[in-house]
């Protein structure tokens, strides 16, 4: 059901609807996560490690179709906020050209220079088998993932936050039994998580679009919607590609960082991979609220309504600052203990080396959570210069 967010409390609009998103970019991140636990316990520390490196470049690719597809859905938004639904749906079919397009032309670049990009990163020797396996099937099923990552945005456009959710979860689930299936009972290593991972996204793809088909007739589609107008292009790819930059950015400096990590070998590859993906979990909190006040800017943009624009931020601040200090004292004080999920207790190399880096970064969560805040108040209200520039200064710094 579509939610228009620029009538009632924005502070109870804006809670609401991050919630639904946050869990389904838990249960999205969740494809690589379970990838790594079924991995780690049942091959051992070097699958881990094979694909725990991968989590940098993963998010580097599927962040780059995240944000197109989120950079798209924000005039989605804003012609929806302003009631212009014949615009709305042209956008929406524009968007899906430009979506296919990108995502055919990367899984053919990154084929083409799959061990390269690896090599570039200091894979280990020994690992790179797995790892080149594991990512070539990720890179060949990127049109499934571009392909889900568009209609959710499109159906968050429209306020509904919920249903993404649902068909995350419901392949989420799938993924950890083919997960186990493929590598228990198959015995398929490494590249069975990556198949494991791919048909679960394919299935959550087809459940968003089955459900826009039957319960969304103001996003059906006509033929005159797919008429090609290059100016329509424009709009979109002026706000798409700054925030798949953006994405891209900070992803190429997490690369930068894992490139430093993989010289010190698997245990340092586990223990910052297992670091990381813990981090990640958390601070989905804060991407969560960054997704949420994108639409929400963009649909109260759109009506005109800028007075609830600032409420709505500064609400979100509050929420972000709120989180960021339980953030804070969780990783510096159990950090250790949440390490735990992906490795034996005993592989405590690997667990020292998670520790140091929750105790190294554990100040920092309150700037992050505040970058997803005004990074995405500044898209939604359809400014993305700024934005990237910030994402450039931080790849600058990080390097």
């Amino acid at each position: 059901m579509r939610k228009d967010m620029t009538i009632g409390n924005p502070m109870k609009i804006i809670l609401l609807f991050s919630i639904p998103v946050l869990l389904g970019n838990i249960f999205q991140q969740f494809y690589n996560i379970a990838d790594s636990i079924v991995a780690g316990k049942f091959i051992g520390v070097n699958a881990l490690a094979a694909i725990g490196s991968t989590g940098s470049l993963m998010f580097f690719v599927t962040g780059w179709l995240n944000g197109l597809s989120s950079g798209f859905a924000i005039i989605v938004a804003q012609m929806f906020g302003a009631k212009k639904y014949d615009d709305m749906r042209h956008f929406v079919a524009m968007s899906i050209y430009l979506m296919f397009g990108f995502a055919a032309a990367m899984t053919i670049g990154f084929l083409g220079f799959n061990v390269p990009i690896l090599r570039l990163m200091n894979s280990p020797a020994d690992l790179m088998g797995d790892v080149a396996g594991y990512m070539g099937i990720i890179y060949a099923g990127l049109i499934i993932t571009g392909t889900y990552n568009a209609l959710a945005a499109f159906l968050r456009a429209l306020g509904d936050s919920k249903s993404p959710l649902y068909f995350l979860i419901i392949s989420a689930v799938i993924n950890v039994i083919l997960d186990v299936v493929f590598i228990v009972v198959f015995g398929m290593g490494v590249e069975g998580c990556g198949y494991a991972t791919v048909i679960a996204q394919g299935i959550s793809a087809v459940c968003c679009l089955i459900y826009i088909v039957k319960r969304f007739p103001i996003l059906h589609l006509e033929r005159k919607d797919f008429e090609i107008c290059w100016d329509s292009f424009g709009r979109l790819l002026k706000l798409g590609i700054p925030m798949g930059l953006q994405f891209s950015i900070t992803a190429i400096g997490t690369i930068i960082v894992q490139s430093a990590v993989n010289i010190y070998g698997p245990v340092h590859m586990a223990g910052f991979s297992a670091a990381g993906k813990i981090q990640n979990i958390f601070a989905t909190v804060f991407t969560a609220f960054g997704a949420t006040i994108a639409t929400y800017v963009g649909q109260n943009r759109g009506a005109g309504k800028m007075d609830r624009v600032k409420q709505g931020v500064r609400y979100t601040q509050m929420m972000v600052l709120g989180w960021s200090v339980f953030v804070m004292f969780l990783m510096f004080f159990f950090g250790k203990y949440l390490t735990y999920l992906f490795v034996d207790p005993s592989e405590q190399d690997v667990v020292n080396v998670s520790v140091t880096y929750f105790r190294t970064v554990f100040w920092a969560y309150p700037f992050l959570g505040s970058i997803f805040l005004y990074r995405n108040t500044l898209q939604g209200m359809g400014y993305g210069l700024v934005p990237m520039l910030g994402g450039v200064f931080e790849l600058v710094a990080r390097t």
